[in-house]
């Protein structure tokens, strides 16, 4: 179709996710055509580097032949096979041993879902059917940290810590409390991480005393925030969060959704700081986003639980596609594919990624860099020693987005002027070098913006 048609199409009837729709209305769509490596064209034959993975999913890269084959070959032998009814299918029970093999520790049970955001659904109701298991219901309530993000399902949007996420929807609920994020660009206790560490220990003994250590359920971290402007927490935090969490006898939920199966480096962040969670949940990286799926991996001693919990009963959760078989035929195919080069790839281009972003920091707008492995940042600000966000005159989340869209960059703006990067494993010097020098150019024509100028004058 002409693109002008499918911009009216779009305009008449499709739902953008997280977007204002009056705004996309009046803008209209931008069509994506095809993608190959690191590179997507659009509708009108433009080429721009895909310096964002899609939605920090497509870890692999576009185009790969052998996993359209994986999910053919899949499709003709069995499309579809429910979970149900004690049924299966090869690729599900392959990708689940796959899988558990992989993970940290204990680990070694895993349930698939569709995405990110319903499997961290499914933790909260493992979660409380694991308390009441144990005899502990008055066990349910949960802890999650401002800027973090779990999803826009309905509760989970309420572990969300993200204030687009809970306006007009009336969540989160009162069962669902917060501890300040470890930012350490702006933290109160300053940049050190030793201070950060202590600083959010103490923040989390406040919020479980105030809540009752005897009714606290669970306890949900990304081992980087993604969502709420990819901050990195320090060295040695997660592990610190984590052992709390196990003093009080409090579920600790890792999740991985954006930082697994390469993101930051190995195949799973958790193992960076040397910890075993109680749950952790991926989605995202798991098929590189060539089709839907998540998972949540249970440890041994929780699946324990719940099934001697129900005995000869059914426990009550489930969904139609769980386990779907192309889905876990695509994602064993990408498995391969990153113990085949695409970890080692994304190690090396990472670190000329981080190097890269780095020399900007000279940049009159660059306040901070942060990030690790293939998952960063860049914050803008307009004062350097007063870490003066910039203006929202100067709507960042959109000026600067099509900035980099017109430079030939596809990046995440967000609101508050921070630039987030995590492009594909398999990018090349020539593809990083094009996200560096793009983001250059996206910044000085920034910096050019009168809302800027007179922000900083």
């Amino acid at each position: 179709m002409l693109a002008n048609s499918l911009i009216e199409l779009d305009r008449a009837h499709l739902i953008h996710p997280v977007s204002s729709y009056r705004g996309h209305e009046a803008l209209g769509v931008r069509v994506l055509k095809s993608a190959k490596g690191a590179t997507v064209t659009d509708a009108s034959g433009k080429q721009l580097v895909d310096g964002f993975a899609g939605l920090w999913c497509v870890n692999a890269g576009y185009g790969h032949d052998s996993i359209v084959e994986a999910a053919a070959r899949q499709m003709r032998e069995l499309p579809y096979a429910t979970a149900y009814f004690d049924l299966g299918s090869e690729p599900a029970i392959r990708l689940a041993s796959e899988l558990a093999e992989r993970a940290p520790g204990d680990l070694n049970h895993v349930y698939f879902t569709l995405g990110g955001s319903d499997a961290v659904d499914s933790t909260i109701r493992f979660v409380r059917y694991y308390w009441n298991a144990k005899g502990e219901p008055q066990r349910d309530q949960f802890i999650s940290i401002e800027q973090g993000y779990h999803g826009s399902s309905v509760v989970g949007a309420g572990l969300t810590a993200l204030p687009a996420f809970h306006a007009g929807f009336g969540i989160p609920f009162e069962w669902q409390h917060k501890i300040p994020s470890p930012y350490p660009y702006r933290n109160p206790v300053g940049e050190d991480g030793n201070a950060i560490i202590a600083a959010s220990l103490a923040a989390l003994k406040i919020k479980i005393e105030e809540i009752g250590p005897e009714c606290v359920a669970a306890f949900y971290a990304e081992p980087i925030q993604g969502s709420g402007g990819v901050i990195v927490p320090p060295k040695g935090w997660m592990k610190a969060i984590r052992e709390l969490c196990r003093e009080y006898g409090i579920l600790f939920v890792a999740d991985e959704v954006i930082t697994g199966f390469g993101r930051t480096g190995p195949l799973f962040a958790c193992t960076e700081e040397d910890i075993v969670p109680d749950f952790m949940t991926t989605a995202k990286g798991l098929t590189s986003g060539y089709v839907p799926m998540g998972a949540v991996f249970m440890a041994d001693h929780v699946y324990d639980v719940i099934a001697d919990g129900a005995g000869a009963s059914a426990v009550g959760h489930g969904y139609t596609y769980s386990a779907h078989p192309v889905s876990a035929a695509v994602a064993l195919e990408v498995l391969r594919l990153y113990e085949n080069g695409l970890l080692e790839n994304g190690i090396r281009a990472g670190a000329r990624l981080m190097a890269g972003l780095n020399s900007l920091s000279d940049h009159p707008l660059v306040g901070e860099v942060r990030g690790r492995g293939m998952l960063a940042a860049v914050e803008l600000v307009t004062d350097k020693q007063k870490k003066t966000p910039l203006p929202a005159s100067a709507m960042p989340a959109r000026r600067v987005f099509d900035r980099a869209w017109d430079n030939g960059l596809i990046i995440r703006a967000f609101a508050q002027g921070v630039l987030g990067y995590a492009p594909p494993l398999c990018c090349t010097d020539s593809d990083i070098d094009a996200i560096i020098e793009r983001t250059r150019r996206t910044l000085d024509q920034t910096l050019d913006d009168p809302d800027v100028r007179q922000a900083m004058a």
